[in-house]
């Protein structure tokens, strides 16, 4: 049976620079083994001495991870598909399978993320994790725009955008994710387009609004992750108050002229934006709740939160 193997891209050299090589086989060790028996050189690479696989190097045979299979001694058959992924570049390292099954990763998220899969940082739990992630950017300027890229390049599974201007002229030099086409063109629709180009794995929200105490904990309830890059000071007193609610991760930006400033809050029960600032301006006091220190605590958030809406 001809079985068609995919080689990363850190082993194509062994193989004469070719993508993928199509070998004969019953079993997916089967098949491994005469792999490296044509290809000497990937021997060391993909088996111990004793002939096994080695503990960094994961199989999937048509997007199944074959440990969930019947591991090498799973069968095949013609036109089926392996797939090669070391976790990591070089050296022997143990892989823990996931406690939790996670999404799998298709045969095109494998060779779009191969450089991630060799990484010891990242390696297939970690895109896996990465796929399954839930972040939301609130605000789609100079500092949520380029963000945006990097995590649909990344392989963030969902991302929630919140918005509500338009892509003017002046935005072009510092917010990379519009362009010339789309100026006058809602922020939201043209950084989603841009986003899919980029990544058409990934799912993009849209929230186009202004985020209010009205609509913060509905919107913010979904994501795991909570990224402020607004630039005004009741957005980011009542992005940290929802985060506080609900115990989601806050990561906060702001920039002047050449200076900056990132941190992420409310992790893991730690300190919070409050912790730090404590009040807001003094023209605008609302806000969700922080810790008991809340100047007002909306009804309607609270039965959110519980679960009891009155629409």
């Amino acid at each position: 049976m001809s079985i068609k193997v995919l080689i990363p891209t850190a082993l194509r050299h062994y193989v004469g620079n070719e993508e993928s090589l199509e070998i004969q086989g019953t079993t997916v060790g089967d098949v491994v083994k005469r792999l490296v028996e044509s290809h000497q050189n990937l021997k060391r690479h993909l088996l111990t001495e004793e002939g096994r696989i080695r503990n960094f190097v994961n199989i999937y045979l048509n997007e199944e991870d074959i440990r969930y299979l019947k591991s090498t001694e799973t069968p095949v058959k013609d036109g089926d598909t392996i797939s090669i992924v070391p976790a990591i570049a070089g050296g022997v390292v143990r892989l823990q399978a996931p406690q939790t099954r996670t999404s799998e990763l298709s045969q095109e998220e494998i060779r779009r993320y191969g450089r991630h899969l060799i990484m010891p940082e990242v390696g297939l739990v970690g895109q896996r994790k990465l796929k399954d992630a839930k972040v939301l950017l609130i605000g789609t300027g100079g500092l949520g725009s380029p963000l945006s890229l990097y995590l649909a390049a990344a392989g963030v599974g969902r991302i929630g955008l919140v918005d509500f201007d338009v892509v003017d002229q002046s935005n072009l030099q510092r917010q990379v994710i519009y362009s010339v086409r789309d100026v006058g063109r809602p922020k939201l629709e043209a950084a989603k387009q841009r986003i899919l180009e980029i990544n058409p794995n990934v799912q993009v929200d849209t929230h186009e609004t202004r985020l209010t105490s009205e609509n913060a904990l509905e919107i913010i309830r979904n994501y795991d992750v909570v990224v402020d890059g607004t630039d005004n000071f009741p957005t980011r007193y009542l992005v940290n108050d929802a985060c506080v609610l609900f115990g989601k991760p806050n990561v906060y930006g702001s920039i002047f002229r050449f200076e900056g400033q990132v941190s992420v809050f409310n992790h893991n029960s730690g300190p919070c934006y409050r912790c730090l600032y404590p009040e807001p301006t003094p023209r605008w006091s609302g806000s969700l709740v922080c810790r008991g220190r809340s100047s007002w605590y909306l009804a309607r958030g609270r039965r959110n939160v519980a679960g009891n809406r009155d629409d």
